[in-house]
């Protein structure tokens, strides 16, 4: 049985042997939950980018990005058949509410005070938002406590109950203390547990931490990397990455009117280009002879960014960028939307059973302390599933809290999952990679971890964290004699 079908059979277990409503509710909900595509919550500061970098990652612009009411509401983006926007009232009730679209993005029409609503729900026919649905959620350290409360309430888990998200990417502007603190309060339990996988850190607005020049993106993959070797961080977010997001929501949204624009600029004279390009303010206010009114100018500047703007010139200048589909590429490549698309892929997609797993098992547990023989089934699936087991491998590893040589970390890293869950990243090798050089790979790999295992003088932990790599490799060793 798959760690998926062990829990849908405890899950039915205990819907047959709890006889209370409300804890019937809660595991309804943890079965619904199970079928349901993978809840990723984007989180952070206020004005951190949140709503823009879900614009981007949607390829469309749908989440208000000014301080109107609806930003201080949770919002769920997900796939449906037509665009719907429903409101799930504190009281339970749920109610269908009317939307136009103001400059691209859906405005909605909340027809109470915002403290009635608990969260929106928007349906959007999205290939992007089939894997997982995307939760826009109201900015920290709001001047209202009560919209951050939002957040924490809607995120935060304990010990007797998940947040509402099965993994979170959080944005950094900069590592403060209460960064931390929220990561750490998204966790709950499970850094006791030494398991936390459901949480990527982005370094947002990154075109903005070199003072938007050109080797803005440079800076800010060093600024990222620091970030990410600093011991608590990695320890909360294993995985940090620079995003320029008004790049990204640009790249993926460009207009040919836009295009054309920026085109003009790269035609001007360089020096009065270079003298309009030197703030914001002189782009967006200052008369010039470039033949681009300062009108359009301000939406290029609200659209792209300063950065954004000096870069298209340069690409269109060089000859790089020839048309608007050539710049949307180069901008959506500049902006490093891939990089977190690949790492949401390996970090949370391929380990999408393990997260909705674990947050099933957290809201049964939190129900089920009167039945110990549910506790005890709750328990042992948490303890003896290898998918959790390499879970918690993983955060010992980035924890460094494992002894061993770095390349044999590394490997182990590999082998568990920890740059993919697909054979051929586990082994190491190309994904065109035929079958018979993955199996040969696989048992070579399974048969050197097992004399790590069994090697007298290894260390206990070192002995353990050697079996479960052998497990993993005996894992693929079987699917692939079976394919």
């Amino acid at each position: 049985m798959t760690l998926l079908d062990r829990t849908r059979a405890l899950l039915a277990q205990a819907s047959r042997e709890l006889t209370d409503p409300s804890s019937l509710k809660v595991v309804a909900a943890a079965s619904a939950r199970l079928e349901e595509p993978l809840r990723v919550a984007i989180a952070g500061m206020v004005k951190a980018g949140k709503s823009t970098l879900l614009n981007a990652m949607v390829g469309e612009e749908l989440a208000p990005t000014d301080a109107g009411e609806c930003t201080r509401v949770v919002t769920w983006y997900r796939d449906g058949a037509a665009y719907r926007v429903r409101s799930f009232l504190a009281d339970g009730d749920v109610e269908p509410r009317p939307f136009d679209r103001v400059a691209g993005a859906l405005r909605v029409s909340l027809g109470r005070p915002l403290v009635e609503v608990d969260h929106l729900v928007v349906e959007v026919p999205s290939r992007r938002l089939r894997q997982h649905t995307l939760i826009d959620t109201p900015g920290l350290a709001s001047l209202s406590s009560d919209v951050s409360q939002r957040t924490y309430s809607f995120l935060e888990a304990d010990e007797d109950s998940p947040g509402q998200a099965d993994a979170v990417i959080y944005l950094l502007r900069h590592m403060h203390g209460s960064d931390l603190n929220f990561l750490e309060a998204f966790h709950g339990d499970d850094l006791a547990n030494g398991s936390p996988i459901n949480a990527i850190g982005v370094l947002s607005r990154a075109d903005e931490i070199g003072g938007c020049q050109l080797d803005s993106m440079e800076s800010a993959h060093r600024v990222a990397s620091r970030y990410q070797a600093d011991e608590r961080m990695r320890r909360l977010c294993p995985v940090i990455v620079p995003v320029a997001g008004l790049l990204a929501a640009a790249g993926a949204t460009l207009r040919e009117s836009e295009f054309r624009a920026l085109a003009t600029l790269a035609a001007a004279d360089l020096d009065e280009v270079v003298s309009l390009l030197l703030t914001a303010s002189r782009f967006a206010t200052a008369s010039s002879p470039v033949p681009v009114p300062a009108a359009q100018r301000r939406e290029l500047l609200g659209r792209l960014g300063v950065f954004g703007v000096r870069l298209s010139v340069s690409l269109i200048r060089s000859g790089a960028a020839t048309n608007a589909s050539a710049l949307a590429r180069e901008l959506l490549a500049q902006s490093g939307l891939a990089r977190l698309t690949d790492v949401l892929g390996v970090q949370f997609v391929s380990r999408s059973q393990v997260l909705k797993a674990r947050s099933a098992l957290a809201a049964l547990h939190g129900v089920v302390g009167g039945h110990p023989g549910l506790v005890s089934a709750v328990e042992e699936i948490r303890a003896s599933a290898h998918e959790f087991v390499e879970v918690r491998l993983l955060h010992q590893l980035r924890s460094e809290r494992l002894p061993g040589r770095p390349e044999q970390l590394a490997e182990m890293e590999r082998l568990l999952g920890g740059l993919g869950a697909s054979a051929p990243e586990r082994l190491g090798l190309p994904p065109d990679a035929v079958p018979s050089l993955l199996l040969a790979a696989a048992q070579d790999a399974l048969a050197r971890w097992m004399r790590v295992a069994e090697h007298p003088l290894s260390a206990r932990e070192v002995r353990f964290a050697a079996r479960a790599t052998a497990r993993s490799c005996e894992g693929i060793v079987a699917a692939l004699s079976a394919a």
